[in-house]
């Protein structure tokens, strides 16, 4: 499972490791992913476990973490970067950089592993993308990009699993209080000398679409990615699902 040492794939490891499976993290570097592995193995007594470490931005990290992973039943794509940025601020290395870590690490996980699965005759690829692959944000263009390619990713690659029990799906999340957000926040409440909790409700609320008016949690995020990696969804196939609080404001 790409970028899971922290966040939204940290929530889904866990969840998956508190359903039996055995769990393989990734995350840039050999102490986070340590750190991760061992916080894992606190929560989820019994857990089987373990970490390969690489950065996404590296084609040589990349092309070692693929010669290191063996067979996987279920590959759960989660690595992103985004950011807010002006966007003719936005550099032809920066839409790069998102195509690479956003993008490609996506591709490059798939090809890698699909093949096997559809050999084994069962499988599970889910790729955790943003409602903002759907309604691209204007501050975020690059982000957005490269959140619909995802989509476009996925949704082609299941046309492959016809007729096999391997499924590949796409969740749709909406605001999430990850790490990243949270750090965010907390700067920003530092800056303005408002509480963080006061502030975090203050921002959920002022996104007017959303029907959740807060903040969703990585857990929540986890529970669909855990039911789209299991059997029980083995009629969703091709599919945007969304876990995204109501932001999006059409019906299909």
């Amino acid at each position: 499972m790409s970028g899971s040492t922290r966040g939204i794939g940290f929530a889904v490891a866990e969840a998956l490791l508190r359903e039996g499976a055995t769990v393989v993290l990734n995350g840039r570097d050999d102490d986070g992913v340590r750190t991760a592995v061992a916080a894992l193995r606190d929560a989820v007594p019994g857990a089987a476990v373990s970490g390969i470490p690489a950065d996404f931005e590296d084609p040589e990290q990349v092309r070692r973490l693929l010669e290191d992973l063996g067979d996987v039943d279920v590959l759960v794509n989660n690595v992103g970067v985004f950011e807010v940025a002006d966007f003719e601020r936005i550099t032809d290395d920066d839409w790069q950089r998102y195509f690479d870590v956003n993008v490609m690490s996506g591709v490059r996980l798939s090809r890698r592993l699909l093949g096997g699965m559809l050999a084994r005759g069962w499988g599970r690829i889910v790729f955790v993308s943003s409602e903002s692959g759907v309604n691209v944000p204007a501050d975020m263009t690059h982000y957005g990009v490269s959140k619909a390619a995802t989509l476009a990713l996925s949704n082609g690659l299941a046309k492959l699993t016809r007729g096999t029990e391997v499924t590949v799906n796409t969740v749709l999340g909406g605001p999430t209080y990850s790490d990243g957000v949270a750090q965010a926040v907390e700067q920003l409440a530092r800056a303005q000398g408002v509480p963080v909790d006061e502030l975090k409700s203050a921002i959920a609320a002022g996104n007017r679409t959303s029907l959740l008016q807060r903040f969703i949690e990585p857990a929540e995020i986890a529970s669909l990615v855990a039911y789209l990696a299991s059997p029980l969804s083995s009629a969703t196939n091709g599919a945007a699902v969304r876990a995204d609080g109501g932001v999006l404001t059409t019906i299909v």
